[in-house]
């Protein structure tokens, strides 16, 4: 139950927050990647953008974030990188390093977040993709916080 209420406080802490935060640094593209590099790169920049013009889920898929089940399906994904309080603090992901090993894309990124321009902590996210048929089916996200300002 403690856990619970610590996240829901966390959550709640983070929503008050939201609407005074900015973004600025993005994954831009990048004509080197493969079709699976691609989509968890547009993926990433969608978290800084909320732009999901270019992100393609399955209509199954999920999302894990610190073994906690985030996401439930394609279009909830959506619709949280388009308009999720919790992406609102985002203000960039820079450092991105991604390898490729059949259908799964693994990426390594620092992500800044803060409000109002002043960036308050920076995470380092390990995030897997399993990219099936140009669709992202799974992410898989682990955060490890790097510094709090």
């Amino acid at each position: 139950m403690r856990t619970l209420r610590n996240i829901a406080g966390t959550a709640a802490a983070t929503a008050a927050l939201i609407l005074l935060a900015g973004g600025a640094a993005t994954a831009a593209p990048n004509p080197a990647d493969s079709p699976r590099e691609a989509q968890a790169r547009a993926y990433i920049d969608a978290l800084v953008s909320h732009d999901v013009s270019d992100v393609h889920f399955a209509p199954d898929a999920t999302r894990v974030e610190a073994g906690i089940k985030t996401g439930f399906s394609g279009p909830q994904m959506s619709a949280d990188l388009e308009n999720g309080i919790q992406y609102r603090v985002i203000q960039g992901v820079r450092d991105l390093e991604m390898s490729e090993a059949g259908d799964i894309v693994s990426t390594t990124y620092l992500l800044d977040a803060g409000i109002g321009g002043t960036r308050l902590m920076t995470v380092e996210i390990r995030e897997t993709f399993e990219v099936r048929d140009g669709l992202i089916h799974d992410v898989v996200a682990d955060i490890i916080p790097v510094s709090v300002s």
